[in-house]
């Protein structure tokens, strides 16, 4: 199991890069995370709803992604609730109080999917969440060291040397475990290093000596390294001397599943930037409005910052506009929550740029789906997940998309254009990770000749980068070695 001193410390990448390091030594591994907070998410071959790091993880070990490998993933919905998906499907709403008292009855259902997981791999590396240290959480704790103790693994503990302050995190990480805890701890990894590793030996040894515990690995710090993250943004603009457009997408409060932009954001022809104000979007070729997990909270979030008069402004001026899920509903004439599915019931205007009206239904669609995108006919795979259900106002709109469903025997279209062909919005997530496709709406959007870009070969590319780096500081061997001399406890 590998935990962190803090969030963000590289629990998700470092699981990855064991995933793949084993993948390639021919092993059958699996990667596993209880209990996941994410607004990212990925949907399984059955249908399911898992965390996002967990299905790039299941890439890194060249097996399809279970709801198996993250049986809880919470998806905030405000500053002290979250949508609760339990093996894939959303059993409701709980705020922080309710669902920490619901913790321990879950427990068995992790243990039952960690089991079941284990019936088809040889070996199954863990992520934690957060810190083992946050001591307020400790007594129901279903994600950390609560998690390894009913597992009864050994842990390794990762920090951030990038962010400083290593030593300080890995000591008042450890000191706050129980005494049964630090003994599960079979060693500590340094993450991120730059500069001459004889500089930090004696730090190393220091730490050794106070804790007892080994440093087993310091792992450098990879540079301009792409790995898919779980939740959090990074801001940073990637910009290079062949940018020929600029796309911005809203970063509006709730956004769920900005990994969609991700191939834009390495595209070496694309400048593509989160923004949250309506200044931000001067100049701009492509404004994208992303999915929600609240979308009339979002739209009127939206509407606050004004940014709905700068998207027409926007338009006025000759620019294009796509929404994806959420913003697909939003870019519509009016969403309704009837039950309050997201939030309080009642109905919120849309931005009325497409002939469209949304309900929210009880039931979340989440399926895989095989299309064929209308413009040129090319393939593409992707996925939805919404809970709304989107009716059509205007006869003779185009659609964007012939989707077949992968789970029933189902044809049927999917996404609008306008008039103009200015504004167009999707339900289907992942439509720019096929190359033909992402070409296509870069020249919708303005350039003059498209490099072709294999995200998906990028992405591999990636993976192995990171494990062969990891691979070196920390070799196949030793990891071995750690997980045997462990002494199970039970």
């Amino acid at each position: 199991m590998v935990q962190g001193t803090t969030s963000d410390a590289g629990k998700s990448v470092m699981v990855a890069a064991l995933c793949r390091i084993f993948a390639n030594h021919g092993k059958k591994v699996a990667p596993f995370k209880s209990q996941n907070m994410a607004l990212n998410s990925a949907v399984t071959d059955c249908g399911g709803e898992i965390g996002r790091a967990q299905a790039v993880q299941a890439q890194a070990a060249k097996i399809s992604p279970t709801v198996h490998m993250n049986p809880v993933l919470l998806k905030p919905n405000s500053d002290i609730g979250a949508q609760v998906i339990v093996r894939g499907k959303a059993i409701g709403n709980m705020k922080a109080d309710i669902y920490h008292d619901h913790k321990p009855k879950l427990l068995d259902e992790v243990c039952e999917s960690f089991e079941e997981l284990k019936q088809d791999v040889d070996f199954i590396f863990i992520e934690g969440a957060g810190s083992p240290a946050e001591i307020n959480l400790r007594d129901r704790d279903i994600a950390n060291m609560g998690l390894a103790e009913a597992l009864d693994v050994p842990v390794v503990i990762i920090a951030d040397i990038d962010r400083g302050g290593v030593f300080a995190h890995l000591v008042g990480a450890y000191e706050l475990l129980s005494a049964a805890e630090k003994q599960r701890v079979v060693g500590f990894i340094i993450n991120r290093f730059r500069g001459d590793i004889n500089l930090l030996k004696p730090g190393i040894d220091w730490l050794e000596a106070r804790l007892g515990v080994p440093v087993v690995a310091v792992i450098p710090y990879i540079e301009k390294l792409y790995i898919e993250a779980e939740d959090a943004i990074d801001h940073q603009a990637i910009q290079t001397e062949d940018t020929q457009i600029k796309v911005r997408v809203l970063g509006y409060p709730r956004m769920s599943n900005h990994s969609d932009f991700d191939v834009l954001r390495v595209h070496p022809q694309v400048d593509c930037q989160f923004v949250r104000s309506s200044h931000e979007l001067t100049g701009a070729d492509l404004v994208i409005l992303p999915g929600s997990k609240s979308v009339r909270d979002d739209l009127a979030w939206l509407k606050q910052q004004g940014l709905d008069v700068e998207i027409k402004k926007h338009l006025r001026y000759g620019g294009k506009v796509l929404g994806i899920c959420g913003g697909y509903q939003m870019l519509g004439e009016v969403i309704s929550d009837p039950f309050g599915i997201e939030s309080a019931p009642g109905d919120s205007v849309g931005l009325n740029l497409l002939p469209l009206k949304t309900t929210l239904a009880k039931e979340k669609t989440l399926v895989n789906v095989s299309s064929r995108y209308l413009e040129n006919g090319c393939q593409v795979t992707g996925y939805e997940i919404h809970a709304g259900k989107s009716e059509v106002t205007q006869e003779g709109t185009q659609a964007l998309f012939r989707l077949s469903d992968e789970g029933v025997d189902r044809i049927y279209d999917d996404g609008l254009k306008d008039a103009d062909d200015n504004v167009r919005g999707t339900y289907l997530h992942g439509l720019f990770d096929e190359v033909s496709v992402l070409n296509a709406f870069l020249e919708w959007a303005g350039v003059s000749k498209v490099s072709s870009f294999d995200f998906k070969a990028f992405q591999e590319q990636e993976i192995d980068r990171l494990a062969e780096v990891v691979e070196v500081a920390l070799p196949y061997k030793k990891i071995l070695r750690l997980m045997e001399a462990f002494q199970p406890q039970q």
